[in-house]
């Protein structure tokens, strides 16, 4: 028969044990939740993300969380996949997809990376055009630069209720679009883009380049008409001022500006090299052979280096000028028809040297 003292000990031990038994457990559990804490943390903190220089990621309105996916895993941006998609569904990230270009860096963990893509925080991108010649040309420029359909763009310019009281009609909209480098969201849509240019516009026009367009009785519309007559004369820029001066000159004569490339734009062949008097026919109100002032519209989208010839044109007394016949791409200029025709015919036998006839 057990003694009270003995039953004593024997829940002493009996407690021992389950206190044993409790922290045996418990101790497990730290160890399961610090393995596991820790396979988490790696999860979401280790470096996830290879790639030799920064990569661009895009993604447009339609793309799903499968395309995004297959995009950085064909180009092998990703390390640890399943990581990756692990946290991507505790973030729900697949509920809150934004379109936009994203720079990825080499180094960044799914936790950046994620959090970059989840709350849209993309980079700008560098939106450049030049040497364009109609609104159509430009249109599908921007098409393949952003995420703007050209066909949408086009008809947003060309169909804007705003147009006359921004100071534009369907002909000058064109000289709205000043070729330059400008910064802006890859998913920019066509009315935010108009906006962004309008302002780039804006900005370019400033009080001293108005107050040149002033001085020389024109508006920037009319200045930068000129101008897109100018960059298709020449395209040495030291030349620019200088012919810049004879347009000028004739218009304030009120004489023909007879400018050969408003019959190119007329013609609607960009790679014609010779003009010819059947051109000089055309009926066009872009023949400056025929109607008297500028035309209608800019025949090309104008270089600010042209721009800011015409607001800086020389003042001379040349009415004519003509390519030199060596094809230098200079031009010789003339006061009087006479030295001017002189000029004309020893290109024009230089033409025929070259057997250029159109």
């Amino acid at each position: 028969m057990k003694t009270l003292r003995s039953y004593h000990n024997e829940q002493i031990e009996k407690t021992k044990k389950i206190k044993r038994i409790v922290f045996s457990i418990f101790g497990i559990l730290i160890i399961i939740s610090i393995f596991i804490f820790s396979k988490m943390y790696k999860a979401i903190m280790n470096s996830n993300v290879t790639t030799k220089d920064n990569y661009s990621l895009y993604i447009y309105d339609e793309d799903d969380f499968e395309t995004i996916k297959n995009k950085l895993y064909s180009d092998s941006i990703i390390i640890n996949k399943k990581t990756f998609e692990w946290l991507a569904k505790k973030l729900d990230y697949p509920q809150y997809l934004k379109s936009g270009h994203y720079v990825i860096k080499d180094g960044m963990n799914n936790n950046q990376l994620l959090n970059m893509l989840r709350s849209g925080s993309q980079t700008p991108v560098k939106f450049t055009f030049n040497n364009i010649r109609t609104l159509e040309q430009f249109c599908q420029c921007v098409d393949e630069q952003l995420e703007i359909d050209s066909t949408e763009l086009l008809n947003t310019i060309v169909n804007n209720p705003h147009l006359k009281e921004l100071g534009f009609n369907k002909y000058t909209i064109p000289t709205l679009f000043i070729p330059n480098t400008y910064e802006l969201y890859w998913n920019i849509n066509a009315e935010e883009f108009i906006e962004k240019m309008l302002k780039e516009y804006n900005r370019f026009w400033n009080e001293e380049r108005l107050k040149k367009a002033e001085n020389i009785k024109l508006s920037p519309v009319e200045v930068s008409v000129l101008a897109s007559i100018v960059d298709k004369e020449t395209t040495k820029v030291g030349e620019m001022p200088r012919i810049a001066g004879v347009y000028l000159n004739r218009l304030n004569k009120n004489w023909l500006l007879q400018a050969d490339p408003t019959l190119v734009f007329a013609h609607g062949d960009f790679e014609m090299k010779r003009v010819l008097d059947v051109h000089k026919e055309i009926e066009s109100p872009y023949n400056t052979y025929k109607y008297v002032g500028l035309p209608p519209g800019p025949i090309c989208l104008p270089s600010i280096a042209a721009i800011d010839a015409v607001l800086n044109a020389e003042n001379h007394k040349y009415m004519y000028f003509c390519a030199k016949d060596d094809m230098s791409g200079y031009h010789v200029f003339a006061r009087t028809m006479r030295e001017h025709n002189i000029n004309a015919n020893k290109y024009r036998k230089a033409l025929n040297k070259k057997r250029i006839w159109k």
